[in-house]
């Protein structure tokens, strides 16, 4: 018999290929007990049983659980929705928004059944959409409902910028801003090397390659593995962010949050840097932006609260 214990609970919501990730990590990491949530019979549960048997070889104590009742879910510290379709050939943009907002919807209202007040990541796309309707929905604060894109994004980043230099990736921070698509910002002048801004290390057309491949980073995936998406480097940004939240570590991270008038722009989720730490976002960090740089952010603004807009309009039709 499994005994209940003092250690964080994590719900991770959807059990494919970033789901299970997240839920791998965390366990590996021994951030908490981990539960995986899906409404397929069978998948989750066969999953957190591989899962949970990979413990003695990789040294964690966590009980992982695999379920298709929320009510498992109760009492989570932390819950990670992951939970949504992609979009296949053909399809437009707002059917896919449409039909994953119902999905966000419907997974929220049934966490905050039995959590009430747990700090959400949101992982699933369209990101800045859907981090809005769980927070909408959940009704929770700001601080406790929070996107994961800029650590995905700066991580591509920052992994292209080492490849490019030949240098360790260790000595690389990158900052990325805006919506999490095409219109994302990426910050040269905010990416350094050991604290060197790479505008001193390599040349503008360079960096604007960089900066275009950043963009493309998901995509250019895509094109290679024919079927799915990226799933590892999206579930190990996800668990960064627990890992801040759960060990209180004051992380700035390049996150998607809800704006109230920062940077300009109020009413919308926007990925900005943040502290996160045991109660979520600890605060918004705004960055001195030249011009031209808050130009670009204004328009990646504009194309959220376009998706922002269509979300309100779900909601108010019920």
């Amino acid at each position: 018999m499994v005994t209940e214990t003092m250690r964080n609970k994590i719900t991770v919501v959807g059990a494919g290929q970033v789901g299970t990730t997240v839920a791998q990590l965390c366990a590996y990491k021994n951030l908490g007990n981990v539960v995986i949530i899906d409404i397929l019979e069978g998948v989750p549960q066969g999953k957190a049983l591989d899962l949970q048997q990979s413990g003695c070889l990789q040294v964690f104590d966590s009980i992982v659980t695999g379920t298709n009742d929320y009510q498992d879910t109760a009492n989570s510290d932390i819950v990670v929705i992951t939970a949504g379709l992609p979009r296949k050939p053909g399809q437009d943009r707002a059917d896919l928004l449409k039909v994953n907002a119902n999905i966000v919807r419907d997974v929220t209202e049934k966490v905050m059944k039995y959590s009430h007040n747990p700090i959400i990541i949101v992982v699933s796309n369209p990101l800045d959409a859907m981090v809005y309707m769980a927070k909408q929905v959940s009704g929770l604060p700001r601080e406790r409902v929070i996107g994961m894109a800029g650590v995905l994004d700066a991580a591509r980043f920052r992994t292209f910028v080492s490849l490019e230099l030949n240098c360790s990736l260790v000595d690389v921070d990158a900052m990325v801003l805006g919506g999490h698509g095409d219109s994302m910002v990426p910050m040269p002048r905010y990416t350094t090397v050991s604290g060197i801004s790479i505008t001193d290390l390599m040349t503008p057309e360079r960096i604007e390659a960089l900066v275009d491949r950043t963009r493309n980073g998901g995509a250019e995936i895509v094109k290679h593995l024919k079927k799915g998406s990226a799933f590892l480097a999206p579930g190990a940004s996800a668990v960064k962010m627990v890992e801040a939240i759960l060990q209180d570590k004051r992380r700035i991270l390049p996150c998607t949050a809800y704006l109230d008038g920062e940077y300009g722009w109020k009413g919308i989720y926007f990925g900005v840097p943040i502290e996160l730490g045991a109660h979520g976002m600890n605060k918004i960090i705004e960055l001195d932006l030249t011009e031209e740089e808050k130009k670009m952010l204004d328009i990646s603004a504009q194309d959220v609260k376009t998706t922002i807009d269509e979300v309100d309009a779900l909601l108010a039709a019920g």
